[in-house]
């Protein structure tokens, strides 16, 4: 559904997470092979994933306005993230960074990581979620004011705005 090129760097990896399930038909990647395989899971670690796939969904569905009551969600996503076993690492550059711990690096670990690169850089609060409920992809805002709404003005926003207008016409 998103018009746009996927978010930058780390993101990338959240956004093909949280895309994994289309909200509308149900229809889930990780039930499939080839799914898992895109994100380098297995199997077995399918339902972790999914947990943290709604989780994420949360704390991008909070960037675009829409924090659920209590935060448990969010909460979630922390409890989650606080066991990735993460690093400190400095490049010749003496740039540093957080790395996964574990070769190779389980999902959360690279979640955790991504999160953390872009917390610093300032996209994380870019990436957001669908405020349609029959939707809610993710998407990375470029909007020069980082209020976007919808994944695609063409297809969520249209539907909104019409109902809008049905609303008050009606």
């Amino acid at each position: 559904m998103n018009e746009r090129d996927s978010a930058p760097g780390g993101l990338a990896l959240i956004e093909a997470l949280v895309n994994t399930l289309d909200v509308e038909t149900g229809a889930d990647a990780l039930d499939t092979a080839d799914g898992r395989a895109e994100l380098a899971i297995a199997e077995p670690d399918a339902p972790a994933a999914r947990s943290l796939r709604e989780a994420l969904r949360t704390a991008c569905l909070a960037h675009a306005g829409h924090v659920p009551p209590g935060g448990e969600a969010v909460s979630l996503l922390d409890r989650l993230l606080a066991d990735a076993p993460l690093r400190v690492t400095v490049d010749e550059a003496g740039v540093a960074a957080l790395r996964p711990v574990e070769e190779p690096p389980g999902l959360t670990a690279r979640v955790a990581a991504a999160i953390a690169t872009a917390s610093a850089d300032g996209t994380w609060d870019r990436l957001k979620v669908c405020e349609a409920a029959d939707c809610r992809w993710a998407y990375y805002d470029r909007s020069p004011a980082g209020r976007r709404r919808w994944c695609s003005m063409s297809v969520c926003g249209a539907r909104a705005k019409m109902r809008t207008y049905r609303a008050k016409r009606g």
